[in-house]
């Protein structure tokens, strides 16, 4: 039976109104109960999580998984010796040693040097010998026979770096007085050797540097070039920049107006040496007893420093007679000779008919022929006449081309203010080329 319209929409409402009551009451009830349980916070470590420990790689394998046993090589012990004495049998050894001389040469495994041992106890014997050569590079022999060999280079850093220091005695006093090294010494006479007589230093002279700094595992290692540097003597500034043009046609030192640093002659064959007799026509022999003249400048160093070839040339003579001990001659051109006495020995292919350049190591200081101790006699003839090369003034090798000075004084203004930074000039910058 249909109902009639009245009482279909009563009933219709009546739904619709139970229908609203729901949504609404139960909308606040989801919503109290959202409201009483909020969402958990993300999760985090807490002070008592365990922490995350970075390995400690070195040589190309985690330091933290071995033991380490450090040892020192001692004179005449062989590297089958060293394993052996940590454990590793007669064949192992062997075995060991052959696969290190494949890979560097065993005469480089030198006396006083270090090595280290690293020992995984999950492993029946040693696993690891290291050993580095140099600061520069190691080598890892792998001692399990499993070909896990290595023999790397270093990454290596350069950053550049100031010194500055003033003369009171000698340089090399006032190199290591200012915290620095023989061998900065050496990178600055490269960039200052052709126009410092370093073997007349004064008290007062003062100098200042800026230079490359090597960097192997963040710890100081060798030095690069002397990038600029300003010598003060006798009331005047000598300065030596790098340069290197953008095309490379131009490369090397230069002075403050962009003026070669390179002269034709060096103005000594050795370094790390001083003068023990110059050129004297009225000089006193030590050995003969006698008065005879002394047409050479001696250089006393160390026996075995090297003796360079002073300018380029070729060598006319060389061998050995009863007073000058082993010698090399040099011609270098129509003009001049040089000559380079008492030699412990020539370097490897020194002959005659042998070109040389300026700066080539050519034999080493000894004392051989008429000689009280160990010092190259250095000999200069001037159109076949000995002469006394201290007293001589050589021309300077080609200018730049002037296209290429805006770009050096770029460089050169770059360098001379950090120059500046550690030292004043003595003489006044504000008349340099522009």
């Amino acid at each position: 039976m249909r109902l009639p319209h009245n009482v279909r929409a009563r009933r219709a409402l009546s739904g619709l109104l139970a229908l609203s009551l729901c949504l609404l009451f139960g909308g606040t009830i989801l919503s109290s109960l959202t409201n009483a349980s909020p969402a958990p916070d993300a999760p985090r470590l807490t002070r008592t999580g365990f922490p995350i420990i970075e390995p400690t790689v070195r040589y190309g394998v985690a330091l933290d998984t071995f033991s380490i046993k450090e040892g020192t090589i001692e004179y005449g012990q062989t590297l089958s010796d060293i394993l052996l004495g940590h454990g590793l049998a007669a064949q192992q050894a062997y075995d060991a040693a052959n696969d290190f001389n494949e890979m560097l040469d065993v005469r480089n495994l030198r006396a006083g040097r270090s090595y280290q041992v690293l020992d995984d106890a999950d492993t029946d014997g040693p696993d690891f010998l290291i050993y580095a050569p140099s600061v520069y590079r190691y080598l890892r022999l792998d001692l399990q026979g499993t070909g896990r060999h290595d023999y790397a280079t270093l990454p290596v850093t350069m950053t550049e770096e100031l010194a500055a220091g003033e003369v009171e005695t000698s340089l090399w006093n006032a190199m290591v007085g200012a915290g620095h090294s023989f061998a900065l010494t050496d990178k600055m006479e490269d960039a200052l050797q052709w126009s410092v007589d370093f073997y007349h230093v004064q008290p007062g002279d003062a100098f200042q540097l800026v230079y490359e700094q090597e960097y192997v595992e963040n710890n100081p290692a060798g030095f690069g070039r002397v990038r600029a540097a300003r010598y003060s003597t006798g009331g005047k500034d000598i300065y030596a920049f790098y340069f290197e043009s953008e095309d490379s046609t131009q490369a090397g030192y230069f002075g403050l107006d962009g003026q070669p640093m390179k002269a034709t002659f060096l103005k000594a064959p050795v370094r790390y040496s001083r003068i023990s007799s110059r050129y004297n026509l009225r000089r006193f022999h030590p050995v003969q007893r006698r008065v005879k003249p002394h047409l050479g400048t001696d250089y006393a160093a160390p026996y075995g420093t090297p003796i360079v070839a002073v300018a380029d040339g070729v060598i006319s003579r060389a061998g050995r007679t009863g007073g000058n001990g082993i010698f090399v001659k040099i011609r270098h051109d129509k003009r001049f000779d040089t000559q380079y006495l008492h030699m412990q020995k020539r370097a490897p292919g020194m002959v005659v008919g042998k070109r040389v350049s300026q700066g080539d190591v050519i034999g080493y200081v000894g004392s051989t022929g008429l000689a009280t101790g160990p010092h190259v006699c250095f000999r200069f003839w001037d159109n076949g006449k000995q002469v006394d090369h201290t007293k001589m003034d050589f021309q300077d090798a080609e200018p730049m081309p002037e296209e290429y000075l805006p770009e050096f004084f770029q460089v050169r203004d770059d360098y001379l203010a950090k120059l500046n930074s550690v030292g004043s000039p003595i003489e006044e910058e504000d008349t340099v080329s522009k």
